[in-house]
């Protein structure tokens, strides 16, 4: 099973030789087995990669994400054949019942609302408008509750000034994480043969991760107290590597402690099984662990 997160930040070529991956710099050349990487993260526009390099990480189902001058994700791979793609597996994607949509949905967008409680009760007490939002919130969101609460949040996490449409650090660095949460969930929407493209809730012609937005989003909120918790000026490499880490965190997941990357392979699992009709039963309680505050408070 996969499980290193490999990230490139100088010039270098990023080659295969010997089931490795190869990574020569000016200075070193250090090889990891392909079957270790579950992400390559190439964090900078001076390195290079071969084909035969991509098409191994393809083999793998290695998430290969690339970034732009400014160091941010701008486009990840994926893999057209998928070892367990098949046709009928796609046509039951097409045919999956409205109304399991809507009661996934609903269990998504109900964990989000209450991590985004738990994320705003670390720094502050008061808690009580979001928690009646909540308790307000219909089946499918009908009211759009996720929407009233996302304004009410981010203010009572950062300050009342803040809004998450500004061009600054702070939404740079949510930005980040956020695209690394997605980067991880479509991973493991792919490894499981199905289209990241077809959502239960985004529906843009312009996405094409539309489940992977869906089912990514129970986890925002741990990015969100980590970025609170620093104190930064910018998107340094430091500060980048934190929220790389952030897929080492221990979190609950239907009250077994576990790291926040096998919990999205286990919760994609289980949504995709509930949607398919696999399984009846939606267990997906993703959870702050009760030390998590102290255990992402990981200063850059």
């Amino acid at each position: 099973m996969s499980w290193r997160t490999v990230v490139i930040t100088q010039h270098a070529k990023v080659s295969y030789s010997g089931r490795c991956l190869a990574v020569q710099t000016q200075t070193d050349l250090k090889q990891i087995p392909i079957t270790d990487i579950q992400v390559l993260l190439i964090s900078t526009t001076r390195a290079v990669i071969t084909s035969a390099a991509i098409c191994e990480l393809a083999k793998n189902q290695t998430k290969i994400i690339f970034t732009d001058a400014k160091g941010e994700p701008i486009t990840e791979t994926m893999d057209y054949t998928p070892n367990n793609r098949n046709v009928d597996l796609l046509k039951q994607q097409f045919m999956w019942p409205e109304e399991r949509k809507q009661t996934l949905w609903t269990a998504i967008i109900q964990q989000k609302i209450q991590n985004q409680i738990t994320a705003v009760g670390f720094f502050n007490p008061d808690t009580t408008d979001l928690t009646d939002e909540l308790n307000q919130m219909l089946f499918n969101d009908e009211s759009n509750r996720e929407a009233v609460v996302a304004r009410k949040y981010f203010m009572k996490l950062f300050d009342d000034q803040f809004a998450r449409r500004d061009d600054d650090v702070v939404n740079a660095a949510l930005n980040y994480g956020y695209s690394l949460l997605l980067s991880a969930v479509n991973r493991e929407i792919v490894a499981d043969g199905y289209l990241t493209q077809l959502g239960i809730h985004h529906h843009s012609n312009e996405n094409q991760f539309n489940l992977g937005s869906d089912l990514m989003e129970p986890f925002r909120p741990f990015v969100d107290v980590w970025v609170r918790e620093q104190n930064f000026n910018e998107l340094t490499p430091d500060v980048k590597f934190g929220l790389i880490d952030l897929l080492n965190l221990e979190i609950i997941l239907n009250d077994q402690h576990i790291i926040l990357r096998n919990a999205i392979t286990r919760y994609v699992k289980t949504c995709l099984n509930y949607l398919s009709g696999t399984i009846d039963e939606l267990a997906i309680e993703v959870k702050f662990n009760e030390v998590s505050n102290h255990e992402i408070n990981g200063n850059v």
